[in-house]
């Protein structure tokens, strides 16, 4: 059984592939914070500002097998539209749910995969599109992926501690938190004048923005 929080057909905000058209499916559950306010100060990822609790999102729901989800995730995806059909799995963490029988039931159905993943879990074979997002000091266990897209600043998650993880792109994107007294978007700017001159000196690394939230889309 798979356990979805919300399904939508949007265009993706972040990162190498931004601007490409895709259903995102976010998976329940995450293996770094339980989802709760309540205990958001003792996660690893504090600052995470999804909600991936339940099942009562966007056409949320349970399905019982691959076929079902990936019939499902097929049915937001505009007929005829051209181009390669794209799915996002997302979360939460997707790794603690997407496996072989999935990944082949969205292949079967014309859909390129993309994932993203804090990293901390071994990923399947399949996937076309790895992003790699570490969080705090949580153990990496993805050595090599597509894009490594790294929140900035994590004290204990700072560029230097990933130089071994082999990606064809690197990217840093400006740390916002709900937590912060002045509201997430006061530490967002001066988080993202941080990254952007990280990324001056460290030409490796590329500056990535939320398109998404900045043009006003999910």
């Amino acid at each position: 059984m798979y356990r979805v929080k919300e399904m939508f057909y949007t265009l993706q905000g972040e990162g190498a592939q931004a601007g490409r058209a895709a259903v995102f499916c976010r998976f329940s559950k995450c293996n770094l914070w339980n989802g709760r306010e309540r205990d958001r100060a003792k996660a690893v990822c504090n600052f995470c500002d999804t909600d991936f609790v339940g099942t009562d999102g966007q056409n949320g729901g349970t399905f019982d097998n691959a076929d079902s989800l990936a019939e499902s995730i097929a049915s937001h995806w505009p007929t005829e539209a051209g181009g390669r059909p794209y799915v996002v799995c997302t979360g939460g963490e997707p790794l603690l749910q997407l496996d072989a029988p999935l990944i082949d039931a969205l292949h079967s159905r014309g859909f390129d995969i993309g994932v993203e993943t804090n990293g901390t879990l071994a990923a399947p074979a399949g996937i076309d599109w790895l992003c790699v997002s570490p969080k705090a000091d949580a153990e990496v266990v993805i050595e090599r992926c597509d894009e490594l897209k790294l929140v900035y600043p994590q004290p204990l998650a700072m560029p230097e501690r990933f130089e071994h993880i082999q990606a064809l792109h690197y990217f840093l994107s400006p740390m916002a938190s709900p937590l912060h007294p002045e509201g997430p978007d006061a530490l967002k700017e001066r988080n993202t004048q941080a990254a952007t001159a990280y990324c001056l000196a460290h030409p490796k690394w590329r500056l990535t923005l939320q398109m998404h939230k900045i043009i006003g889309i999910d």
